[in-house]
């Protein structure tokens, strides 16, 4: 397998995943936000302050199809972290010369002859 067909491979499980898989994850509260229930640590609670925003609350703000704006927000949220990390990559890239090749074993069992 290629190295472009793996990454190919991966984006697509991981937008199929993002945008329609997550819409089936539970609405029950995890570990963590059952215990800061049980103990009242939740009452204390603040709305962030990002909630209004385009993509708060894992959705996609003015679309009311839950399925599709969950769905929307998914992809959307894989797109954002290829171009981010993608762009990390590019960035951090080794750039020159690179190291030479070693010789192959028939050039140097030739040289020996």
């Amino acid at each position: 397998m290629t190295t472009k067909r793996f990454f190919i491979g991966f984006l697509l499980v991981s937008l199929v995943l993002a945008g329609i898989v997550s819409f089936y994850a539970s609405a029950n509260p995890d570990g963590l936000e059952k215990v800061a229930e049980d103990k009242g640590i939740s009452a204390k609670e603040k709305d962030h302050s990002l909630k209004d925003s385009p993509f708060g609350d894992y959705g996609v703000k003015g679309i009311d199809n839950s399925r599709l704006s969950s769905g929307l927000s998914g992809v959307i949220g894989v797109g954002a972290v290829l171009l981010v990390g993608g762009g990390l990559f590019w960035g951090v890239r080794r750039r020159g010369p690179s190291a030479p090749a070693p010789e192959r074993e028939e050039t140097a069992a030739a040289g020996k002859g």
